[in-house]
């Protein structure tokens, strides 16, 4: 809710001429939380990986609380800036945290399942945010309001994984040592040379570009483009990222249902991937269209497409194919890489708006990123090269 609060206002008349922005400078903007979100992903991943996910958690909840009221009192593009960077300080937990949780919770059988819930949180928080920072522009002229009340809404979470995070078995988390020792036996370098950490990292950068795409650009893509009046797009918004929940998760069910019934893991949730990167790839033909219903529809049906790939994405990258040991680790590495396809989505596409005037280049950009992650997945996401990390942790 609180990156397309941000997007919302970038699509916002009066907001872009109070602080002379130029497309540019809207892409810079909506980068910058995805700077410190990167920075700061793989010390958060060896922090879960040695203290666990209660304190930590806990802890970046009050940070990013307190950057949520930054960015409501903020009166400067630079104030607004600094807001966000600790506000990506603050969520750069999120990640290694909650699949090192679930990669200890849940067997093969119940990842799909459990990540699309999981996903159904960060995909309603854009899919209620638009409307709402839309309403809240259109008949209050004020865009700061929802900061403070996700402020409010972000300690209130500090409760549940205080509350509820344990181990599979109930038991209480394994020693620091314990954690310790593990983080240790996957150096950095091994990880990096792994051809399936190198995949994994290809489709997450296929995924989280197209994504953040359709949060930071599509807002202002439908405004400017299209000529949606405000409270429009947040519809479309909202049937959007309400449409990549739905999809995401039956697919995340389907994919279980199978594996429970003797298919190979890998070779299951590879085929949903590889199909919702071909559905999102719609997204290119609508602008091609001339006309704006079919536009919006191809807006509508990518996005929601994508959720074909959502949980058995994650499920494969971050879990399957991932040691428990690790988890906390590799997710941070592959995360940063995600971090990244958001800053590159935003300047880059804000970057060819400015100079060609015309969104045929960031669409081009977006074709070729999801076939690359099509292939990558594909090619690279093999049983066989996973076994050499386990044996790696095993032998060290």
């Amino acid at each position: 809710m609180a990156r397309i609060n941000l997007t919302s206002v970038m699509a916002y008349p009066i907001f872009v001429q109070n602080f002379h922005l130029t497309n540019l400078d809207r892409g810079l903007l909506n980068s910058v939380f995805f700077w410190s979100m990167a920075a700061f992903q793989i010390p958060m991943g060896l922090v879960v990986d040695r203290f666990g996910v209660k304190y930590p958690y806990a802890i970046c909840l009050v940070i990013w609380s307190v950057a949520c009221v930054a960015c409501g009192v903020s009166m400067s593009v630079f104030q607004l800036a600094m807001a966000l960077l600790l506000a990506g300080f603050g969520e750069a937990i999120v990640v290694p945290a909650n699949f090192r949780w679930m990669r200890n919770s849940f067997e093969e059988r119940q990842m799909g399942l459990a990540v699309a819930v999981y996903l159904a949180g960060t995909k309603l928080g854009p899919a209620i945010g638009a409307p709402v920072a839309a309403w809240f522009i259109v008949n209050f002229d004020s865009w700061q309001v929802l900061y403070f009340l996700l402020a409010v809404g972000g300690l209130l979470f500090i409760l549940p994984p205080w509350l509820f995070y344990c181990t599979p078995d109930g038991s209480a988390q394994k020693s620091a040592m314990e954690k310790k020792e593990n983080v240790g036996r996957v150096p950095l370098s091994r990880i990096f040379m792994n051809p399936v950490v190198l995949g994994t990292i290809v489709v997450d950068w296929a995924y989280a570009y197209f994504l953040y795409y359709c949060m930071t650009w599509t807002p202002i893509y439908l405004v400017e483009n299209w000529k949606l009046t405000l409270t429009e797009m947040g519809y479309v918004q909202f049937f959007s990222f309400i449409g990549i929940t739905a999809v995401a998760l039956p697919s995340g069910w389907i994919a279980d249902a199978l594996i429970k019934r003797g298919r190979d893991p890998v070779a299951v949730r590879k085929g949903f991937v590889m199909a919702g990167f071909f559905v999102a790839l719609t997204e290119v033909f609508g602008f091609m269209t001339a006309s704006r219903d079919l536009a919006i529809f191809c807006a509508l049906f990518s996005l929601s497409g994508l959720g074909l790939a959502s949980a058995n994405y994650l499920a494969l990258c971050r879990m399957t194919l991932i040691p428990k040991e690790c988890v906390g680790l590799i997710a941070s590495v592959q995360n940063i890489f995600a971090s990244l396809a958001g800053v590159a989505g935003a300047i880059l596409t804000g970057w060819l708006l400015q100079e060609t005037g015309s969104y045929s280049g960031p669409m081009i950009l977006i074709a070729v990123f999801l076939i690359s992650g099509i292939a990558a997945c594909f090619f690279l996401l093999r049983k066989k090269w996973a076994l050499s990390i386990e044996v790696s942790n095993q032998t060290s």
